[in-house]
């Protein structure tokens, strides 16, 4: 049985996202939803938290759990070097914002897609990436994963919650 991949049903509109590397995949978020982006220094360890959890950062006062996103999507670690950052996100779940820090292998690009041109991602295997995929869509003859923010950071939701209880 094969999947076809079909158009995610959007207005004709445009949005900017920022990309990242994770090994030798590309990865978007929706530029809208990016804080910032810093270089890695390090993190707090919070105890009795997933491996993907590095712990938390003071951002300008304000506390940050940081998450490993190869760990998290369960892919093969590395070491972290001068390319290595973190991707400050930010999302509204249950009606309260949330700030995320998500570490990456290095920042690509900002493109600007037409939102109908996203494709519904086919089956992952890996239902950790699969549960945050909003879709694919061809850049330059390269995929490009694009992830639901609100998703992710919804998804730990809890622990973050546990987190920030923790360290406060």
């Amino acid at each position: 049985m094969t999947t076809e991949a079909t158009a995610i049903d959007h207005q004709d509109t445009t949005s900017e996202f920022l990309t990242f590397m994770l090994g030798a995949e590309e990865y978007g978020v929706d530029i809208l939803s990016v804080e910032g982006i810093q270089g890695w220094n390090g993190v707090t360890r919070v105890p009795d938290t997933p491996a993907y959890m590095l712990g938390i950062i003071n951002l300008r006062g304000a506390i940050v759990p940081i998450i490993d996103l190869r760990l998290k999507f369960e892919l093969n670690s590395a070491e972290f070097n001068s390319t290595t950052v973190v991707v400050v996100l930010r999302a509204e779940v249950d009606g309260r914002e949330q700030v995320l820090g998500a570490v990456v292998d290095a920042v690509s690009e900002v493109y600007k897609f037409d939102l109908g041109s996203i494709q519904t991602n086919p089956e992952f295997t890996n239902t950790k990436v699969r549960d945050v995929v909003k879709g694919l869509i061809t850049v330059e003859e390269k995929m490009v994963i694009i992830l639901d923010i609100d998703l992710l950071i919804a998804d730990r939701a809890s622990e973050l919650e546990s987190i920030m209880e923790a360290a406060a």
